[in-house]
């Protein structure tokens, strides 16, 4: 009987063994640096784009196009004659009151040298000046008829889609083509009045697109509206997107997280902070020794964004903070720190590099 017990204690100590130097050892956890990062609180909102400059050209006289000079979608330049009306008749109209002018002109020429000589009253000077005045606001007006038979492009920009041919009938008010300056493009939303004490003039913001759903185009607020709207009791915004590419164009739609407060944080990842009930922690490696080892650290929370927190108090930055193998991390206890995760290093190349 002594001998079986002998022989049991052997055996429960040989399955023992393993058990408790397991639980001895000392686990493997991967840590993070808290940063020190530019933070700020987002604000979301739908806005729709439309061009830095915008206009539909149309004619002001009813007449035939001579000319169209340009192309679907062309870059033309301030200044930049588009479409040209038939003025043949407002041409010839031109030359009549030029040559009346001149004729004038030489009448006037005469009545002034015969007046020089005392030869000719004054009154007659004095009556064919009035005479070349006359003909020149004829000219004047002429010109500023002929004016309207030319569309100039207002400004540079990027013209539309081309509907007409030369040959066809136009009439005032009829559209005839479509200019936008597209190198800057204005973002136009709305916000609930109560954000409006914490918006300004020059606050940075984010903005995609389902047509670019993996780009993220930033801006800045260029102008608040005066006015609340009492129905939705909300305020109109302007922000201004630059768009060297032109790949933004008028009337898309833009989801928007406007960044208020900017600010430098504390920042480390969600999978680093443990709550428990209303409080939250984090396990603070402490690496001066030789053997690394946890100190449960007690934090407060700031806002959340994609994957990462900002912490108010409990932390500074450069701690290193246990970000993976927090299940078996306890306070007081010593690990075998495996790494830390940056822009360069993940969670997956260090568990790798440790196989």
């Amino acid at each position: 009987m002594p001998l079986l017990c002998r022989r049991l204690a052997v055996t429960l100590l040989l399955i023992t063994a393993p058990i408790a130097s397991l639980a001895q050892s000392e686990p493997s956890v991967i840590g993070v640096r808290a940063m020190l990062a530019p933070w700020s609180d987002p604000i979301e909102a739908l806005g729709t784009l439309r061009a830095d400059e915008s206009v539909t050209l149309s004619a002001t006289v009813t007449d035939t196009i001579a000319d169209i000079n340009f192309q679907d979608g062309q870059r033309v330049t301030e200044g930049d004659t588009l479409i040209r009306l038939q003025d043949a008749e407002e041409q010839a109209r031109l030359k009549v009151a030029q040559s009346l002018r001149d004729e004038r002109l030489n009448a006037l020429g005469r009545a002034s040298e015969l007046q020089n000589r005392n030869l000719a009253a004054r009154a007659d000077v004095e009556d064919n000046q009035s005479r070349v005045d006359q003909a020149e606001a004829e000219i004047a007006a002429l010109r500023a008829r002929l004016a309207d038979y030319r569309l100039t492009a207002p400004f540079s920009g990027r013209v539309g889609i081309r509907n007409l041919s030369p040959g066809a009938l136009v009439t005032p008010g009829m559209e005839l083509v479509t200019l936008d300056k597209l190198d800057v493009m204005k973002l136009d939303f709305s916000v609930p009045e109560t954000y409006l004490s914490r918006l300004a003039p020059g606050l940075s913001l984010s903005a995609t697109t389902a047509a670019y759903p993996d780009e993220v185009f930033n801006g800045e607020i260029a102008s608040l509206g005066t006015r609340v709207d009492p129905v939705t009791r909300s305020i109109g915004i302007r922000a201004e997107i630059d768009n060297p590419d032109e790949r933004l164009r008028p009337g898309m739609l833009m989801e928007i997280v406007v960044r208020q407060q900017p600010r430098q944080s504390v920042v480390v990842p969600e999978a680093a902070v443990q709550p428990n009930g209303n409080r939250h922690f984090v396990m603070l490696i402490d690496d001066h020794e030789s053997t690394p080892r946890l100190r449960q650290q007690s934090v407060e929370l700031g806002e959340r964004r994609a994957g990462e927190v900002e912490i108010n108090e409990g932390l500074a930055a450069n701690d290193i903070v246990v970000v993976h193998g927090l299940q078996r991390a306890r306070d007081g206890q010593a690990v075998r720190l495996m790494g830390l995760i940056d822009e360069d290093t993940s969670v997956r190349e260090l568990l790798e590099a440790d196989r």
